[in-house]
């Protein structure tokens, strides 16, 4: 199996270690189109949950997987959207914890956490990282941009309600990005929140990688530490990761198979190249520059590549 659609990785995460990536949706289909987000302004914009893919082909690959022994700390179901519009989640989740004893973890908008069925379906997994950006209807709707239908107090009440509910890990995160959500007055609204959510960890993030607004602005170390202080959260806004790996031989298509879903920065290219020995970097840096499918974001000192 030389490029698999629905499995990827495992890549290394700041918050879960080596994670077998599960993306059981299309590329940027999503309930909201964050301002913030890595790949880029969402391109299916939907509140419907479907089949997106075959059951079966996802398990296919995992089998792959497991089969040539490739070693992983946590299998994530996210993908290139949000996780929770797969109609098969539930059923997804159990098929996976019937062939590895590894945690299963779900990264999630948390905008269908008040679904009675989809409360059923993702209490499956060990864990579950809902994000929570937004404090208010303004700026819920200015950070996470969300389908028309999509209401804040919905988002809210469904996150307290499912927390007091899940026996797994429940991991918060908070996107702060400068001038948006990071005054003091946002920071008093979200201690507010906080205290009605029954979590396990509370992540504070700003944007590492390049967002899908070229106006938003990364928070500084020092204001981050404050955050922290206040908020009683982990800070894991750091540079770059090491430790991408890719079952793909060739090494043009191992790196593009992992940028279709995580982009990397230059250095992580350059290192997870460097790691599969033999490579010719410079020689791979150039194909990049000239592929029209990959855009290229000069952010933060350094380049960041992703599928445009």
């Amino acid at each position: 199996m030389e490029e698999m659609k629905y499995i990827y990785g495992p890549v290394p995460s700041r918050r879960l270690g080596m994670s077998l990536g599960v993306s059981p949706i299309h590329k940027r289909t999503c309930n909201y189109s964050c301002i913030y987000c890595q790949l880029g302004r969402t391109s299916s914009m939907t509140n419907f949950r479907e089949m997106y893919f075959d059951l079966e082909e996802i398990i296919g690959e995992f089998d792959y997987v497991i089969e040539n022994n490739i070693s992983f700390d946590i299998v994530t179901i996210v993908g290139e959207g949000e996780p929770t519009l797969y109609l098969g989640l539930g059923r997804l989740i159990d098929e996976i914890k019937k062939r590895v004893s590894k945690p299963v973890a779900v990264i999630t908008n948390g905008s269908f956490l008040y679904d009675k069925m989809v409360q059923q379906e993702i209490s499956k997994a060990d864990i579950i990282l809902p994000s929570m950006d937004g404090y208010d209807e303004e700026s819920f709707k200015k950070i996470n941009r969300p389908y028309k239908k999509i209401k804040y107090e919905d988002v809210y009440y469904g996150l307290i309600e499912f927390s007091k509910i899940y026996k797994g890990q429940l991991w918060l995160e908070i996107m702060f990005m400068e001038g948006i959500n990071d005054s003091n007055l946002a920071l008093k609204r979200y201690s507010e929140i906080l205290k009605e959510i029954e979590y396990d960890r509370l992540y504070l993030n700003t944007p590492v990688r390049p967002p899908a607004e070229s106006d938003i602005n990364i928070v500084s170390n020092d204001r981050m530490k404050y955050i922290s202080e206040i908020l009683g959260g982990i800070s894991i806004d750091l540079l770059y990761s090491t430790g991408f790996y890719s079952e793909i031989s060739d090494d043009y298509n191992a790196v593009i198979s992992i940028i279709k879903r995580h982009p990397m920065n230059q250095f992580e290219i350059e290192s997870f190249l460097n790691n599969r020995q033999g490579s010719d970097v410079i020689n791979i840096f150039d194909r990049l520059k000239l592929d029209k499918e990959v855009a290229i974001i000069k952010y933060k000192g350094y380049d960041t590549y992703r599928l445009s």
